[in-house]
């Protein structure tokens, strides 16, 4: 204690940055399975919906019993609403794409920091093939029309695969 205030640490804990390892790979692991039986039972068009409405309500539900608010955020948004990065998530995608571009894996690409009295955690998600049917280079008229529907300022197409899509962004208030 410095002159009655509490000194804040600058740097994450080890412990943080594993609570927002696990945290991210939780969401992925509920999140991917959801959006494959989608797949598997009704097409892409199914896994728009699951992306649309059951992805934020996971984030939600993960985010209520954890006390971490938990988002997916890009530089190319889908969701014009919930994705678009802050000024944090901005230069860490920005150094995501940087550091892909030089060789490292996607599965790597993390940022832990404690930003305005948070502890802010990214966990980089690259487009993978399940992905690539509704975000890629040749998507079908019929999801390109569900698409528009639910995202009618969506720029989350065109990518290819093992490209950064974007992030799992998850922040947590320090006390």
């Amino acid at each position: 204690m410095l002159n009655g205030c509490q000194s804040r640490a600058t740097e994450p804990t080890t412990a943080q940055v594993e609570q927002g390892q696990a945290l991210s790979a939780r969401f992925v692991a509920t999140l991917q399975p959801t959006l494959q039986a989608a797949m598997q039972n009704g097409g892409p068009v199914n896994g728009v919906e699951v992306c649309a409405v059951q992805a934020p309500r996971i984030a939600a539900d993960l985010s209520e019993e954890s006390g971490w608010e938990i988002n997916r955020v890009s530089l190319r948004a889908r969701n014009q609403s919930s994705a678009i990065p802050d000024r944090w998530e901005t230069k860490v995608l920005t150094e995501f794409d940087r550091r892909q571009l030089g060789g490292e894996p996607v599965t790597q690409l993390n940022a832990a920091e404690i930003v305005d009295g948070e502890f802010r955690y990214m966990q980089a998600q690259a487009a993978g093939p399940l992905c690539l049917t509704c975000h890629g280079t040749e998507i079908s008229n019929e999801v390109q029309s569900v698409l528009r529907r639910h995202y009618p300022q969506d720029m989350a197409t065109g990518y290819t695969a093992g490209q950064i899509r974007g992030a799992i962004s998850l922040r947590q208030p320090l006390d």
